[in-house]
């Protein structure tokens, strides 16, 4: 459960800091925009409008990293336990990124939705975000689900690069001294990758705005609007790249605050079953050196004390059945 709370906790507190950066991006990803031309686009609207499409990426991305990084714990877990003994890890565990990212596909309707709202075109057509719903329901269900290929190339490798290399790259950096400093190696960590990552793929998200831009009509390609944007932009690379800098920010903030949170839960659980598996079977655990500097180590964090008194009730119902156990 740590997995899912890290990545849903961490989208939200990013999406509400960030939105108007991301809308400001987005104009830039559909129209070829520079950042000037963009914000003006946005101050005409009005405050009003800023925080318009809001709703869709609340639940979209808590959802979706949430399910990121649990599916992925949960996934690596499944696989290992169930490929032949030799096989990499590396191979098993990308695969199961690549299966989280796909299964985040899913609920690519309100990234769909999303992108009609923060068009400034469909802004007299949609009221809310209710509405885009019941008016896509017209269209069929594969309405939806415009732009999905694109989707599905961004997740999947996006997602085994990033679980793949955050430990590589964590390893390059200088040897943490302190529970602080720690986290801090864990947030560059995440946000460095996540940055890169974003950059790395940010034309295929170009293309994906373009795609989910429209309503109704022939499904084409992602060739075909990639070859559009293509001659639209003049050939012209820079042009393709446009708003990319406000989006590896963005990624930054968000994928280091997502990895910073993962590690720090995870830790927290992890001590308290140990600490846990110190009390109730004294004999195997007691006086473990490594399990006291860790227990040390978790002092600096103020969460530990609050899982300290949950984990005391854990153990008082393990002592309970042990007993139990030993006087049947």
């Amino acid at each position: 459960m740590a997995h899912y709370t890290a990545g849903c906790s961490a989208a939200l507190a990013n999406i509400l800091l960030t939105f108007p950066v991301n809308k400001t991006m987005f104009r830039q990803q559909l129209h070829g925009l520079r950042v000037t031309p963009a914000l003006c686009q946005l101050r005409s609207e009005g405050l009003r409008q800023l925080y318009r499409g809001l709703l869709p990426p609340v639940l979209q991305k808590t959802t979706t990293l949430a399910l990121m990084f649990g599916l992925y714990e949960d996934l690596s877990l499944a696989l290992l336990d169930s490929v032949p003994e030799g096989t990499p890890s590396v191979a098993v565990r990308s695969l199961a990124a690549v299966l989280a990212g796909s299964v985040e596909a899913a609920f690519m309707p309100f990234e769909r939705v999303q992108v009609l709202l923060q068009d400034r075109k469909h802004c007299v057509r949609f009221y809310n975000t209710l509405d885009a719903f019941k008016q896509l329901r017209t269209y069929g269900l594969k309405e939806y689900y415009r732009g999905l290929t694109p989707v599905l190339l961004r997740n999947g490798p996006s997602n085994a690069l990033f679980f793949g290399l955050r430990g590589p790259i964590k390893e390059l950096l200088p040897t943490a001294p302190s529970p602080g400093w720690h986290l801090l190696n864990d947030f560059f960590c995440g946000g460095l990758l996540g940055a890169l990552l974003s950059t790395a793929f940010y034309p295929v998200n170009v293309v994906k705005v373009r795609m989910q831009s429209e309503i109704g009509g022939e499904f084409r390609s992602f060739s075909h609007f990639f070859s559009l944007i293509w001659h639209e932009r003049q050939r012209n690379v820079s042009f393709l790249f446009r708003g990319v800098h406000l989006n590896y920010q963005r990624s930054l903030l968000l994928r280091g605050m997502v990895q910073r949170k993962h590690t720090y839960l995870n830790v927290v659980q992890f001590l308290t079953r140990l600490e846990t598996v110190q009390s109730v079977f004294p004999s195997k655990a007691a006086g473990t050196p490594s399990l006291k500097r860790l227990l040390s180590w978790m002092s600096y964090l103020p969460a530990f004390h609050h899982l300290q008194s949950k984990g005391s009730i854990v153990r008082k119902k393990l002592l309970i059945r042990r007993r139990f156990a030993d006087g049947h």
